[in-house]
């Protein structure tokens, strides 16, 4: 009886879907009454005050060209990495859809598109106000299939090739090949190599990403994608695919340059509206784009980068709206010109140091761990020993350390006791708490990234976000820049609107913030203290060569960072995130807030600490001795590639401590190197000093190597 009523629901709801899906369908107009999208109205980008920041060009390099002038090398290569099966399907390809499916199903996240090539044809051509839905979707494939009735695949191709954006530069996109080959290689498309080929055939999918005059190091890396499914696709020899694989990129820019206001938040929005509503619509399609950017902030932003001017490092900010995650300033010290137009804030993956340490404490807290009543050996080295057998040796910054309470630990960054608690927490536990409030870049839960240690890096924008989750008591936002995008004809889309989730309670938000409002008080990061009520941490990583400090009020969350933009080059032993990027916040936050000093909010669900939450490297507060700890809680295993017994070097992350930081004076110049007190540096027994273990940075502000602290 129960299994019938059960079955009878199952196929009643699949027939409801069948039937929205056919309606759906059978709304969709045919192909043959609507008119392609043409040349229209430019369209407008405004401030949050509803200043003009520029216009979005319409009259940009646009040179449509027949197909018998596009190399077949280009034609192979963008079917090769887009639509491997472009020759086959007849306009909806199943074998994507259910690819990206599964990817998506394995990343918990839409990673990867099913869309054809002619689907992302229709779409720029035919669908007015493109939604991310499925109903999209639905009209997109029925669309593809009618144009694929009526065109041939070389017409389809070519149609495409002369539509698609390769990426936006100085607020212009390179609309189709020849456009982008002007753009990028200074000649027409008829002349490009198979490299120059495999290079475009790469950007359609993220223009951004692998922009070559914006992330060299990840252009050559996609390139290489195409040209590797070239090969296995047959469009190459061996030995044409070698010799390809040898050349470098080759660029040559030539364009004209459009001075607009903001250019890397000008950028950034206009890359995000292509990706959501197509080159033609956001082009020609005379949009008023009304952005999160706030005239009065941004400026607050770059006074206090030019308060503390450095001479080499850069410095970036991002400030967002905790209540929902409005990017509200988006800075950094570089100046936008020809040779630099990567955007650090948004896009610059650097070591956090000591400021991911609030991810560890969080996640601790979620098991119920109390931070007044636990306590650790902080004395180091302490040398740890992993499941697997191998070790890990972590120094503080200072000799002693002693027995201390969590929150104690975490108001002085203690490396040693973090990196015990990372253990007794959970690594992986660890990771997905990041991922819960904010953290988008992959992490790979190794234990020393409870200390700063990642391989990756994040960024200053996602690590706003983050700490935005503890200011908004434990609702994580999708951070974004455009707040409305009204049509000529009056509709108005919110591309973000309600997407607002609580990930921890707000009692266990509460909790964090209390043990980080100490470290602004009495801790590492006393330079950002401006008189009000406010949560943070300081981060430096090894050697010097990122500082950071990421901190909260109730209004806003902040995250600036300095270091050398193209290169992990140290900026002397002064550079630590409570002397380099705290007195920035403090100048910024200081003005941000004007007279408003508002305290954090009491919790409705006041969290409840466990009193059977312990790990095995716990200590009581008695405990005056120093001894080394044997093994965590956690389930991480590493791969036991050591032949040394030592925590192999490349999942490991020496830490630099910090010590309290003076406070702020009223400016003036700090030089890298220069002597100024406070802070400190620690090493970890691991790779030698001079080894970057996780990678070396390069010249878009993309970091590697080691640093925790």
């Amino acid at each position: 009886m129960v299994l019938g009523l059960l079955l009878t629901v199952v196929l009643v709801a699949a027939a409801g879907i069948g039937l929205w899906v056919w309606s759906v369908w059978a709304d969709t107009p045919p192909i043959d009454t609507l008119k392609p999208a043409h040349e229209g109205a430019t369209s407008v980008v405004f401030a949050a005050d509803g200043s003009r920041l520029g216009y979005i060009q319409s009259d940009t390099i646009r040179n449509p060209v027949r197909g018998d002038a596009v190399p077949a090398d280009l034609r192979q290569a963008t079917v090769a990495i887009e639509d491997q099966n472009f020759y086959e399907h007849g306009g909806v390809d199943p074998e994507a859809i259910a690819r990206a499916a599964w990817e998506d199903v394995k990343a918990g996240a839409p990673v990867q598109g099913g869309s054809t090539i002619t689907q992302q044809l229709v779409r720029n051509l035919y669908i007015a106000h493109p939604q991310e839905d499925l109903e999209r979707k639905i009209e997109e494939a029925k669309l593809a299939q009618e144009y694929e009735d009526r065109y041939s695949k070389s017409q389809i191709l070519t149609k495409y090739l002369n539509t698609a954006s390769y990426g936006t530069i100085d607020g212009r996109t390179a609309i189709g090949v020849q456009a982008a080959a002007e753009t990028y290689f200074s000649k027409p498309v008829s002349e490009l190599n198979l490299a120059e080929s495999a290079l475009l055939a790469g950007l359609p999918q993220a223009p951004s990403e692998y922009n070559p005059f914006l992330n060299p190091k990840a252009a050559l890396h996609r390139r290489n994608e195409v040209l590797q499914a070239m090969r296995e696709q047959r469009y190459l020899n061996q030995s044409d695919y070698e010799q390809a694989l040898q050349s470098g990129l080759g660029m040559d820019r030539g364009y004209k340059y459009e001075t607009i206001r903001e250019p890397y938040f000008f950028d950034y929005v206009t890359q995000q509206l292509i990706d959501r509503y197509g080159v033609n619509t956001v082009r020609n399609g005379g949009l008023k784009v009304y952005t999160t950017i706030n005239p009065t902030l941004q400026a607050a932003a770059r006074q206090a980068i030019a308060n503390h001017p450095f001479s080499g490092p850069s410095s970036a900010l991002v400030s967002i709206d905790p209540s929902n995650g409005h990017i509200v300033a988006m800075a950094s010290s570089q100046s936008y010109s020809a040779g630099d137009q990567f955007n650090l804030a948004a896009f610059g993956h650097r070591q956090p140091g000591s400021s991911f340490k609030p991810y560890v404490l969080t996640a601790a807290i979620r098991q119920g761990m109390n931070p007044d009543t636990t306590y650790y050996n902080g004395k180091s080295p302490v040398t740890l020993t992993l499941d697997d057998g191998t070790t890990w040796t972590v120094n503080n910054a200072e000799p002693g350390g002693g027995t201390m309470s969590v929150r104690e630990a975490t108001v002085n960054s203690v490396n040693a006791i973090y990196a015990q608690l990372d253990l007794d927490t959970g690594p992986d536990n660890v990771r997905q708490t990041a991922y819960d409030l904010g953290i988008t870049t992959h992490l790979d839960g190794y234990p020393a990234e409870g200390i700063g240690g990642l391989r990756i890096g994040v960024t200053p924008l996602e690590m706003a976000n983050a700490y935005a989750t503890f200011a908004d008591g434990g609702i994580q936002n999708t951070p974004t820049a455009i707040s409305k995008v009204v049509f000529p004809d009056g509709d108005a889309d919110v591309p973000e609107e309600g997407e607002r989730t609580r990930t921890i309670s707000d009692g266990i938000a509460y909790e964090v913030t209390d043990v980080l409002k100490g470290v602004i008080e009495s801790g590492t990061g006393t330079a950002a203290n401006f008189g009000c009520p406010a949560a943070g941490k300081t981060g430096t990583t090894d050697d010097f060569t990122d500082a950071w400090f990421v901190g909260y009020t109730t209004e806003l969350s902040t995250a600036v960072w300095v270091g050398y933009a193209s290169s992990r080059t140290s900026m002397g032993y002064s550079a630590f995130g409570g002397t380099y990027a705290a007195p920035i916040w403090h100048d910024y936050m200081e003005t941000a807030h004007g007279g408003f000093c508002g305290e954090f909010p009491q919790p409705q669900s006041p969290i409840a600490f466990s009193s059977s939450w312990s790990g095995d490297h716990e200590v009581s507060e008695s405990t005056p001795s120093y001894s080394t700890g044997t093994g965590g809680t956690s389930t991480y295993t590493p791969p036991s590639t050591s032949t040394t017994g030592q925590y192999p070097p490349e999942y490991y992350a020496p830490g630099a401590g910090d010590a309290p930081a003076p406070n702020p004076s009223s400016g003036g110049d700090v030089s890298a190197g220069d002597d100024t007190s406070g802070g400190d540096s620690g090493t970890s027994t691991g790779p030698p000093p001079t080894s970057n273990a996780g990678g070396n940075g390069n010249g878009n502000g993309v970091g590697g190597g080691t640093g925790a602290g």
